[in-house]
């Protein structure tokens, strides 16, 4: 079996030789070149697993090399020497296309790691050279098939093939941690660790432990060695969630050990090398938090290397079934199927969603329990603000909201031994009656008393034994807590 080559580009004799010693070492063949026009040369003529230039080359600078070698050897990842300190040079690098890069003095264990990085992903299956559309997008995280959705997969599998970190922005709840998730799944390290941090959920005094992790006795209650967030993600990614929430102080740290690739756990006197790819995201505006003094402008150039803007669910609404359809059936009972009627469909897609696709989860989980007959209708969805379809927009005109709800809440309150709110006429909403030019200011708001009085009278009858009530109101004993902490609804005092 041939070893893989290697290209190593420099116009110093001696880093040469360093270098092709170590790669010798490792197994692998070595070519060599001391100026961009050799480098070109071999380029024409020999594939490469690897290519490694210097920044600054007698007949050019080594980013001009990283465009070239980006856009007409794709399946060969790039990476770059840069001085010390240039960490400009490094994301310039980073932003044309470079896989990874390497400062100077340059590190032979931080070299080790970045060829085996490289070579994982020129032998990976789904390779530095995938391209959008060719199957990538079947095993996402992400659902939809909107134009939005399509490029922002291809977006993924583009930088899928690179080590530059990534900044992933989009409001509460559009899925930013299913991205991260994505771009490591379609990575060479999709083997490797993926570790999710919530940044804003560690206690400021245990930051430094949990990223970096201890030795045994370094401080009260470390009775043994333990390692942080970056040993556990060591070859894979480290996703930094909420990273607008970390304190200025470990913002530092984070800096450092991002740039040097090298962490020291708490109590120790070495630094010890990782391996790990940095993907961060956040609701808030970086780049306004820079300006405000709460953000260091250095670690976000370190971290913005590359933004992923993630679209909120307004603007992909025609996603809105397909999601819907995958949400029911995962929170549908076992042989069980519920699906949205033509209305309810149609008051989603006129739903603002300021909440995104976790919102959209939690109405279709609390509209699950009131769907009768496998089908969810729009007074089931109890959308606040929302502006319904016209009962005309569907060839099969549902019945009006409020009697259809009062219909659903009869079994239920039969249970309960609670009077149904039952239509008499139809200027009767629900128990109390009102005049058909009173109807109530907020429809979900009036459901809500309706739903909590029911709730109440069941949970009073079983003396407040919710397993009990559960069963009387013919829900699980999880839709019921839900309900209670939705509803606001607590055991009295004794």
């Amino acid at each position: 079996m041939t070893a893989p080559r290697i290209l190593v580009v420099d116009d110093e004799a001696d880093l040469r030789e360093l270098l092709e010693i170590t790669l010798v070492k490792m197994g692998l063949d070595v070519d060599c070149a001391e100026s961009m026009a050799a480098a070109r040369g071999h380029l024409a003529r020999t594939d490469y697993a690897l290519v490694l230039t210097d920044m600054r080359l007698p007949d050019g600078m080594g980013i001009e090399l990283v465009r070239e070698v980006a856009a007409a050897h794709r399946n060969t990842p790039i990476a770059v020497i840069t001085a010390f300190g240039s960490a400009e040079n490094a994301v310039a690098a980073l932003k044309a296309g470079a896989f990874d890069y390497l400062s100077k003095p340059v590190g032979l264990d931080q070299l080790r790691l970045l060829v085996q990085s490289a070579l994982r992903m020129h032998k990976s299956p789904a390779g530095p050279g995938q391209v959008a559309g060719d199957g990538a997008a079947a095993s996402s995280c992400l659902i939809g098939e909107s134009a939005v959705m399509q490029e922002l997969r291809a977006q993924i599998v583009r930088l899928a093939r690179s080590m530059a970190p990534v900044a992933i922005t989009g409001e509460s709840g559009s899925g930013k941690e299913l991205a991260a998730r994505d771009i490591h799944a379609h990575s060479a390290r999709a083997d490797k660790p993926f570790i999710a941090v919530n940044c804003g959920a560690i206690p400021e005094a245990l930051m430094e432990a949990e990223f970096f992790g201890y030795r045994k006795g370094a401080f009260t209650g470390a009775n043994e060695d333990r390692d942080g967030f970056f040993q556990a993600a060591n070859g894979g990614t480290l996703m930094l969630d909420e990273v607008a929430d970390l304190p200025l102080q470990m913002q530092v740290k984070l800096l450092r050990a991002i740039q040097e690739r090298r962490v020291r756990k708490v109590g120790a006197t070495v630094e010890e090398p990782v391996d790990v790819r940095i993907i961060s995201a956040t609701h808030q505006n970086l780049a306004e938090c820079v300006e405000k003094g709460r953000f260091r402008q250095d670690l976000y150039y370190r971290l913005n290397v590359i933004e992923l803007r993630l679209p909120p669910l307004r603007e992909r609404l025609e996603d809105i079934g397909l999601l819907a359809d995958v949400l029911l059936e995962r929170m549908s009972a076992p042989g069980g199927k519920t699906v949205l009627s033509a209305q309810a469909l149609d008051a989603l897609r006129a739903y603002a969603f300021p909440g995104n696709v976790r919102e959209l989860e939690n109405i279709l989980e609390r509209a699950l329990a009131f769907a009768n007959d496998g089908e969810i209708a729009v007074g089931d969805l109890a959308l606040k603000g929302a502006h319904m379809p016209p009962p005309g927009a569907a060839a099969d005109a549902a019945p009006a909201p409020a009697p259809a709800t009062a219909t659903a809440l009869e079994p239920v309150a039969e249970r309960a031994g609670v009077p149904a709110p039952v239509p008499a006429t139809d200027h009767a909403l629900a128990v109390p009656q009102r005049p058909d030019d009173d109807l109530p200011g907020s429809l979900p708001d009036y459901l809500d008393n309706v739903e909590r009085e029911i709730i109440r009278r069941a949970l009073s009858k079983t003396h407040f034994n919710r397993t009990q009530a559960a069963e009387l109101l013919g829900i699980s004993f999880r839709q019921l807590r839900y309900r209670m902490q939705r509803l606001d609804i607590h055991e009295p005092d004794t």
